[in-house]
């Protein structure tokens, strides 16, 4: 049996009559998406506070047509829009979250078809993207063969540590069998493979007290100096060979004043590894470090109680490699390369990382169109040819889950 030729396949479903309609219908579409990124920017969607956004995103699946549309005990948006019956469910999604927290001002300024706000493009575009989707298949009277979920994702930035996914795959037979993700920029990137991470929260405690006059108690800062100093020396030498690792401490904090010795003090620490071996190998030794802080302070107090650590996994994103001959990876490189576009493979952290890690079929694609600055202030999102990641993005979603009629 032949191997299946997914260009050939890609290159006749774009010229398919329904489609070409479709991809004219999202041209048309230009101003309104503009608009409407414009509208859910502005909804602020802080970490663990999607719920405005998501009623705003609900609202309008049910007016783009979505069959069925509810919010899960987690808080993700599930937009259903039923196909004829080919057994599978294919999801497609975009994370309704920003990395911003509450209070940050995401008014958008626009200067042409440039947009400036925290949040425009990552990942605000995304759910455009995914609505647009939706509207042009609507207009255009595309039916698939399996069952689409439009899905608004909570829980991807940050300390949400991808809440969303793992419940959406909590159960993995239950979750969709395949996986498209609406994250990063341009066309060409095309994530497959997870890239794992483990986030820890570490907290020194001690009785604190007067620099002065409680001199000689154990220091919770003292000992998170110590806790960094061993947990690089150790770290320096595992990640500089083998797989690709890395580490960092990010934030560190405590204490209430110059001359008080703290009661307690904290960092909080990022790793990230492609393989998930050296990820549990950098793990264990930076546990072996707060350890080893821990009872050197304690050493050298010379009154009071002993320090206590508490280590608080507050991250665990799960790395894996895609199949690169599956299916879907091989629509998602047929696909972009109908609009003159070469994929480029890649990997990355996205909400792909859980699927991929089970097994599952996914991908992550681009929101198309020119940006930069995600995660800051300045961040911003320009409409140079936006409308090619949604037709794209429709491309591959009607691709995967079957057009419902016979390609002439």
């Amino acid at each position: 049996m032949a191997a299946p030729d997914y260009g050939l396949e890609a290159r006749e479903l774009a010229a398919h009559p329904t489609m070409r309609n479709a991809f004219g219908i999202i041209r048309d579409l230009d101003a309104w998406a503009l608009e409407l990124l414009i509208e859910l920017t502005e909804i602020p969607a802080p970490p663990f506070m999607e719920e405005v956004r998501g009623r705003r995103f609900a609202e309008l699946l049910r007016e783009l047509g979505a069959d069925s549309v509810w919010t899960d005990a987690e808080g993700n948006v599930i937009g259903v829009r039923r196909g004829r019956g080919g057994g599978r469910t294919i999801g497609f999604g975009g994370h309704l979250d920003t990395v911003f927290p509450e209070g940050t001002d995401v008014t958008v300024r626009q200067r042409g078809d440039t947009l400036f706000a925290p949040g425009v493009g990552d990942d605000t575009r995304g759910l455009v993207v995914l609505l647009a989707v939706l509207r042009a298949m609507e207009e255009a009277g595309i039916e698939t063969n399996d069952d689409l979920h439009f899905v608004g994702v909570v829980g991807e930035e940050g300390l949400g540590d991808l809440r969303g996914m793992k419940h959406i795959y909590r159960e993995p037979d239950n979750g969709p069998d395949a996986w498209i993700e609406v994250d990063g920029s341009g066309l060409a990137g095309l994530v497959i493979d997870g890239l794992g991470s483990v986030r820890y929260r570490v907290t020194f405690r001690g009785p604190g007290g007067h620099s002065w006059g409680a001199f000689g108690l154990a220091n919770p800062a003292h000992a998170v100096s110590r806790a960094v100093r061993h947990f690089q020396d150790l770290a320096d030498t595992l990640t500089r060979s083998g797989p690709r690792t890395s580490y960092n401490v990010g934030r560190i904090g405590g204490g209430a004043s110059v001359n008080a010795i703290p009661a307690e003090s904290w960092m909080e620490v990022d790793m990230r590894s492609v393989s998930p071996e050296s990820l549990a190998r950098i793990e264990t030794v930076f546990l072996e470090a707060m350890d080893r802080a821990l009872a050197e302070e304690n050493a050298l107090r010379r009154d009071g109680p002993p320090l206590t650590v508490e280590k608080a996994r507050i991250g665990d994103r799960p790395s894996g490699e895609g199949d690169r001959s599956a299916p879907l990876i091989q629509r998602a490189l047929a696909t972009t390369a109908v609009f003159g576009v070469q994929g480029r493979l890649a990997r990355s952290s996205t909400d792909s990382n859980v699927p991929i890690a089970l097994g599952v079929p996914a991908v992550t694609i681009g929101r198309g169109g020119i940006g930069s600055g995600s995660h800051s202030l300045g961040e911003y999102w320009g409409n140079v040819d936006g409308h090619l990641a949604i037709q794209r993005a429709l491309l591959l979603l009607v691709a995967e889950a079957g057009l419902a009629e016979v390609i002439p």
